[in-house]
């Protein structure tokens, strides 16, 4: 990996968790959870990932949110809800190819948290699009990145 690409990977990944942050000030309502940082290393860091695709970015974090109100709704929250939660998310994730690890993260807080249906729009589906538009527009303004790779 050259310098380049790693110092764009600094700014960039910094810009996506900013504008998440800016999202959060101007709404009021907190968009920013720790599986983006993750999701941050995939997207700005390793972009040609297949792990790092919008396909998976998105679906990943909506199904694995997905399975979490399911499971808080169903069993609550516990430690072994929790560790059903994210062997859950794995499962769907593998089923319907939108694997992206920091999905598993997202399950796990969502559980954690006891969250219900809302979690899945907010902070979820809002968070993930901000890391997506920010990701198209930093790994395309520079030369040496293309991004995505593949859209489905």
């Amino acid at each position: 990996m050259s310098l380049r690409y790693a110092v764009w990977s600094l700014i960039s990944s910094t810009l996506g968790i900013l504008a998440i942050g800016e999202m959060t000030t101007l709404f009021g309502h907190p968009l920013l959870i720790g599986s983006f940082g993750a999701s941050a290393v995939l997207l700005f860091g390793a972009t040609e990932s297949p792990l790092a695709q919008p396909r998976n970015l998105v679906g990943g974090h909506l199904l694995s949110a997905g399975v979490a109100v399911i499971v808080v709704a169903l069993f609550g929250s516990s430690p072994f809800t929790m560790a059903l939660g994210v062997g859950l998310a794995i499962f769907v994730m593998n089923l319907t190819h939108t694997t992206h690890p920091p999905g598993g993260a997202t399950a796990l807080i969502g559980i954690q948290g006891a969250v219900g249906p809302g979690f899945i729009l907010l902070p979820v589906l809002a968070g993930a699009l901000i890391l997506l538009v920010t990701a198209l527009f930093t790994n395309n303004v520079v030369y040496h990145r293309s991004y995505p790779k593949q859209w489905l």
